[in-house]
């Protein structure tokens, strides 16, 4: 999905859903042959489901969709700027693997003395963590665990379908223009501007558990672009910008895409930032006049000083929340031990990087991570992407174009996505552990575990796909990693200015950046219940450089959400999340299989291509000139 699209839905509801039903049918055959020792509970569950979510979560924090393929030559090539080796580093899967264990695990000791203040002072929500702990603690009921058997069964079946269905469609995929997701569903003339339904069960499957409003978002942001704005300004080829320039260029059609898209997303990552920091500084602020005992507790060696009678659960909780400790000093000197090593480490890795520029980024990351934490336990919207832009701009700047700035940039933004997203995971799992009466300890060695896993994971299923498939990151292809062009494009804006931009690109960033901060300011004063209908900057700029295609699998996929939602409520929200995961990973797995093939060269046997009446004659012509 990160190579596709870019908008990664979350999969904690399958992580601890499989979880559980695996490890219930391991514990029931042991129990069966008289070898099972301990019981499953929901603490294990919650720390299996930690591990898994850890792992899976560096595929998103690793940058393999955006910071990290934004260095290879790949997307450098579509660019005119900063395309010299000095910009240019092409992946490599030891270095990967090396960099991401450098940047991965200083973010897990930068907050662990704050869980604390986050979970019981503050009583922060952490929506999905919380939601993830009531999943749990439902399975390990009687009548769950009954409602969790039939979930994976919906599960499995839909995976099954979604697997068969991508082999299915893989026989009739001879090149690249060939098969089902060419299918000019609406037309040759909508096909020909990227609005068809390319039969996608992935991205239905993402529309499925995406909000309704985020999925409208994405289809108007596609009819706005690709319906409306690109063939108007199509029309001034020749006088906004050379008329002999390929589509590709960004001194050309490409550069409004990239741009406008980069002018929303920054508008909207801006506001955010804004809105976060002030209501993390005011929410700090009330929760230190409303009791006068409550100095910062750094340590952990006191229980809390509130004096509110708390119900006997939470009473339960909090004594076993602070029970299993985790030293201040193992915190402390985890993050000093590994920031020392990634100062010596990382610029051997990115000679453009300097070391005091790492030990900068190393002061402020918790800073930054804090406050992302504080506003995902509020809001549950987590900014990495904007801390990451943000590294991009001030490293790349500091560096300087003519020392590779462009790449300087990028790899800050790799150290500070990594911190920022760790440390907000640890929160949201400390959440759930929580509420499942699980131990923060082992809480936190499984996601040391899982982020050691992801680390290793994760790369060698990148280098899966990087050397399957020559086409990652160009646009068009079946993986264009939008979000590369864009990252790389930010780096390139953040070194040269805006010099690269073509003709009245400018101004209509400027509308479209200001445009983002006026509604998201609407969306945040109108009441909720009208708020719900304005739609999301961020999420209109996704088509803006792609296309509309997987924009209207994803609205096939709310439509379906939203009739069973109608029909009956009650069964949507119990499997819809399964059936969707499972038209998730059924895609997903069969990628798999599909780059063994590419790798054997191994080619699909067949071309269905679709052609207008007129090119079909000449084609029938033509061949009946062959023969």
């Amino acid at each position: 999905i990160n190579l596709t699209v870019g908008i990664i839905p979350s999969l904690n509801v399958s992580a601890g859903l499989l979880s559980f039903f695996f490890i219930r049918l391991w514990t029931a055959a042991m129990e069966k042959v008289g070898l099972l020792r301990q019981p499953f509970t929901r603490q294990e569950n919650t720390v299996i489901q930690t591990c898994v979510v850890a792992a899976y979560g560096i595929s998103f924090s690793g940058g393999f969709g955006n910071y990290l393929l934004a260095m290879s030559d790949r997307i450098a090539s579509q660019q005119t700027e900063a395309n010299n080796p000095q910009n240019i580093k092409n992946p490599h899967l030891g270095w990967i693997i090396g960099f991401l264990l450098l940047v991965s695990f200083i973010g897990l000791f930068g907050l662990v003395p704050l869980r604390k203040i986050m979970i019981i002072d503050y009583k922060l929500t952490y929506p999905s963590g919380t939601a993830t702990a009531y999943l749990i603690n439902g399975f390990h009921t009687p009548h769950g665990a009954k409602i969790a058997v039939k979930q994976v069964k919906k599960l499995g079946l839909f995976f099954i379908l979604s697997f068969f269905w991508g082999f299915f469609q893989w026989f009739y995929t001879a090149t690249d223009t060939c098969g089902f997701n060419q299918f000019p569903s609406l037309g040759l003339q909508a096909y020909n501007n990227r609005f068809y339904f390319d039969f996608s069960p992935t991205y239905v499957g993402v529309g499925m558990i995406c909000p309704h409003i985020v999925n409208i978002s994405v289809l108007l942001g596609g009819i706005l672009s690709w319906g409306i704005m690109w063939p108007l300004i199509a029309k001034k080829r020749g006088i906004w910008f050379a008329a002999d320039l390929a589509d590709s260029s960004l001194h050309g059609m490409q550069g409004y895409r990239v741009f406008i898209a980069v002018a929303l997303i920054l508008g909207d990552g801006l506001y955010n930032f804004l809105k976060m920091l002030i209501l993390t500084a005011w929410s700090l602020r009330s929760q230190l006049k409303k009791s006068n005992a409550s100095t910062l507790p750094i340590s952990d060696d006191e229980p809390s000083n509130g004096t509110a009678a708390i119900s006997y659960d939470e009473e339960r909780r909090n004594e076993l929340f602070l029970k299993d400790q985790i030293p201040w000093y193992i915190a402390y000197g985890g993050y000093a031990a590994v920031a020392a090593v990634s100062i010596g480490t990382v610029p051997q890795i990115f000679p453009q990087l300097k070391w005091y520029q790492i030990l900068v980024a190393y002061i402020v990351a918790p800073i930054l991570a804090f406050c992302n934490a504080y506003g995902t336990g509020l809001t549950d919207w987590s900014l990495v992407t904007t801390y990451g832009k943000l590294a991009i701009f001030a490293f790349g700047a500091w560096t300087g174009a003519s020392n590779g700035g462009v790449l300087a940039g990028l790899a800050a933004c790799g150290v500070m996505m990594s911190i920022v997203s760790t440390a907000a995971d640890l929160m949201q799992d400390f959440k759930t552990g929580y509420l499942t009466l699980a131990s923060p300890r082992s809480m936190f060695i499984s996601q040391v575990i899982g982020t050691a896993m992801g680390c290793v994971i994760a790369p060698c299923v990148f280098w899966l796909f990087y050397k399957a498939f020559d086409d990652i990151g160009i646009s068009g292809s079946e993986y264009p990693a939008p979000n590369a062009a864009i990252f790389r494009s930010m780096a390139i804006l953040g070194v040269d200015g805006f010099s690269s931009l073509p003709k009245n690109c400018l101004t209509l960033c400027y509308i479209f950046f200001v445009g983002a901060i006026v509604v998201n300011l609407i969306r945040d004063l109108v009441p909720k219940k009208v708020s719900n209908f304005i739609p999301i900057p961020m999420a209109m700029a996704i088509p803006f450089y792609l296309g509309s295609y997987f924009a209207i699998d994803m609205f096939i996929g709310t439509v379906i959400l939203f009739v069973w939602q109608r029909l009956d409520r009650a069964k949507s929200e119990t499997f819809a999340p399964a059936v969707a995961s499972g038209l998730i990973c059924g895609d997903g797995l069969w990628v798999l299989p599909q780059s063994v093939l590419a790798l054997a060269k191994v080619k699909p046997p067949i071309c269905m291509k679709f052609l207008s009446r007129g090119m079909n004659d000449k084609v029938d012509v033509f061949i009946s000139t062959l023969s």
